[in-house]
């Protein structure tokens, strides 16, 4: 595949608008890590399936006893026409599809799949004046088109109200690898959750909101050249996340035990939520690395940091995953004023690396989590760092 070929490889929004993301190619990772995968304990794996009404579920979230993520939420909005069918739906009692929760211990509960369609209902019913919507575009009942929930007629209000809804409920015993993997496997919205939104949905706060800080600083924006600043799919949150594992790892050859990069991504956000694990004062530390990292890549590509650079092609490539992770844990452990004194010279040898070492363009493009393709860019990178450095 030439340079130009894989600068095109582009990802795309669910409505075909064209991002400035490379795709990232994962498709043989699995398959490169099956030895490390453990099976299923099915002792450990318990879930129950409860019947709820609408009025019963609303008044849950509504009691903040389940969790509907509304700065994921935000992410990811349905379009009226969507909102409008599934109240249709309901009012027509056809069956939706189950629902899947996690509980956590304290008996609360977060909603992994189902996500939009409750949200929905919620705003719907009571979303008042805020951010509840009026019926349109339906398809089949004429009378309701342009009516809130407050205008719809008694019958019909207390025919949403009784619709019963079937919810699977993973327990909190189960572990939370276990339970990563359930969702993985089940989650069948309209629009299939990536990695990092399950992973959101399961966390905790004290993860989410660290994520949440560092990819909302200028600095970032402005190191990712500002293209991962609408994105939907949470590719922001993701990347920190991997910085945040690779630079706690140390040792690149710690990887291969770490399993697949969904098992590290997921173990890290154990620990991110886990003050035990991961301090306070660790977390500042952490947000400061990587700010190190985000500043000595700017000085080092400009507009074109952890993105793919050649000499024969000056236009700007999409956002590279592989190069971020990289390229931001290595930086932050080096002397700052060496970086910036030897930038240009760090800079073209980047760019030579690229142009002349299929291998490590192979290492940022394919099956980027495979163990040797992730040891070989980090110790290309470390080992350009420590020529130019020394």
């Amino acid at each position: 595949m030439s340079f130009d070929q894989q600068v095109a490889r582009r990802e795309y929004t669910d409505e075909g608008i064209q991002l400035d993301i490379e795709r990232e190619d994962t498709s043989h990772d699995e398959e490169e890590f099956h030895d490390y995968v453990k099976p299923w304990d099915p002792e450990s794996i318990r879930v129950s399936t409860k019947t709820f009404s609408v009025r019963n579920i609303l008044d849950l979230v509504d009691e903040d006893s389940i969790e509907l993520q509304p700065d994921f939420q935000r992410l990811r909005v349905w379009k009226m026409k969507q909102k409008a069918q599934l109240i249709e739906s309901i009012i027509l009692q056809i069956p939706l599809p189950a629902f899947y929760f996690a509980e956590d211990r304290d008996g609360s509960m977060r909603v992994v799949d189902g996500l939009q369609r409750l949200s929905t209902i919620h705003d719907f019913v009571r979303g008042g004046n805020a951010s509840g919507f009026k019926l349109q575009q339906l398809e089949y009942i004429d009378d309701v088109q342009g009516h809130s929930f407050d205008e719809l007629p008694a019958p019909i209000k207390r025919r949403i109200y009784n619709t019963q809804l079937v919810v699977h409920v993973i327990d909190p015993t189960t572990p939370p690898a276990v339970k990563y993997d359930i969702f993985r496997r089940i989650n069948t919205g309209g629009t299939t959750l990536t990695s990092q939104e399950i992973r959101h949905c399961m966390s905790r706060s004290r993860s989410r909101e660290f994520l949440q800080k560092q990819t909302s600083t200028d600095l970032f924006q402005e190191a990712t050249g500002y293209s991962l600043e609408n994105n939907n799919r949470m590719v922001d949150r993701e990347v920190v996340l991997r910085f945040v594992a690779f630079y706690m790892m140390g040792n690149i050859e710690n990887y291969r035990r770490a399993g697949t990069m969904e098992d590290l991504l997921w173990r890290t956000t154990e620990h991110l939520d886990d003050p035990k694990e991961i301090s306070d004062q660790k977390l500042q530390e952490l947000g400061a690395s990587l700010a190190v990292g985000l500043k000595l890549s700017l000085v080092v590509f400009g507009e074109h940091a952890f993105r793919k650079w050649t000499q024969a092609s000056s236009r700007r490539s999409p956002f590279n995953r592989a190069l971020f992770e990289t390229w931001t844990t290595q930086l932050a452990t080096r002397d700052p004023d060496k970086v910036t004194e030897k930038a240009n010279e760090i800079a073209n040898r980047a760019m030579k690396l690229m142009e002349s070492d299929f291998e490590f363009m192979s290492a940022i493009t394919s099956s980027t989590g495979d163990p040797k393709k992730v040891e070989y860019r980090f110790r290309a990178v470390d080992k350009l760092l420590e020529d130019v450095l020394k």
